[in-house]
């Protein structure tokens, strides 16, 4: 029996303006919080002059897909480093990359629920230490389509499970806990609203189907093992889709439950590989992969300096 907690966690929705990130009172009593996967800690990190102007805090699975990120923000915002110095890895571990330009934290999340949900714990709790505030963090990825041309980006209005059902749950202590995965509305709008014409592609926001698996877990028929057949995938993916769903992918529900949780607006962004109603397996040419990949990136970039624009100015 799922115990729903989205009564008193769907109250911090959309409002990143204080610093109530985190709601565990037993981090009180630690005198030293270590970040482990990070190589980061309370006690011999100064988190507040490392991070404290922190505003947007980016996340993406590949470790040198956000480092590629990072150097694009860097020109992006004409954040050029002295001669001589050169954008580092401020992670002392291999469990996870980190870069910051500026205000712009970029951070990977590995593959998948159980990678994501360790480095949110930690970045969600950086983000308390280092007492930023009015921080937004943005998922920027990849996913199969679901009736959306190859290429095309999608943004998240809601994270569905495999039941279409829009919750996140885990098992806490022998219970099954769950909470809401509903994402900004009023970002995900803003950032559509990046978007130009002249792209050369579509960007759509609706919901997303967030799985366990790459394979089974997403109605695919080409994995080790498989005991349906291709009656049974279509007619899955087609209730999917006309659930609203455009889109697939292993991360956006812990991503969106764990934010909420923590008081913080955030938004994700993937772009699509290929239409999963017209098949399996991604066989685009690696050139075009890469630069769909860019494509979420150059949206988040241009949502980045429209918002930092628009505080130049109340400023």
């Amino acid at each position: 029996m799922a115990d729903t907690n989205s009564s008193n966690d769907q109250d911090f929705v959309n409002s990143s303006n204080s610093l109530h990130f985190v709601n565990n009172s037993h981090l009180n009593e630690l005198e030293n919080d270590h970040l482990y996967h990070f190589g980061l800690s309370t006690s011999k990190d100064n988190l507040p002059a490392m991070f404290g102007d922190v505003k947007f805090v980016c996340c993406g699975g590949s470790p040198f897909r956000m480092e590629a990120f990072a150097r694009f923000m860097q020109d992006e915002l004409h954040m050029h480093l002295p001669a001589g110095l050169s954008l580092c890895n401020i992670c002392s571990t291999d469990r996870y990359s980190m870069y910051k330009v500026g205000p712009v934290l970029a951070v990977s999340h590995g593959m998948g629920m159980p990678s994501i949900s360790i480095m949110l714990h930690e970045i969600i709790k950086l983000v308390h230490y280092a007492k930023c505030t009015d921080v937004v963090f943005l998922r920027i990825g990849t996913c199969g389509g679901l009736g959306l041309p190859a290429g095309s980006v999608v943004i998240t209005s809601e994270a569905l499970d495999y039941k279409f059902e829009p919750c996140f749950e885990l098992p806490v202590l022998g219970e099954v806990k769950s909470w809401p995965t509903h994402l900004s509305h009023d970002l995900a709008v803003e950032i559509q609203s990046c978007s130009s014409q002249d792209d050369g592609f579509e960007t759509v926001v609706g919901k997303t189907l967030c799985t366990d698996d790459f394979y089974e877990g997403q109605a695919r028929l080409d994995g080790a093992f498989c005991e349906y057949n291709d009656g049974d995938k279509m007619e899955y993916l087609h209730k999917a889709h006309e659930s609203g769903v455009k889109n697939v992918e292993m991360e956006s529900s812990c991503f969106a439950a764990m934010t909420n949780r923590g008081n913080i607006t955030s938004g994700v962004i993937c772009v699509t590989l290929l239409d999963r109603l017209q098949g399996d397996q991604v066989t685009t040419l690696k050139n075009d992969l890469r630069d769909w990949q860019e494509r979420p990136q150059q949206l988040v970039a241009r949502f980045i300096k429209k918002r930092l624009q628009e505080a130049e100015g109340q400023n």
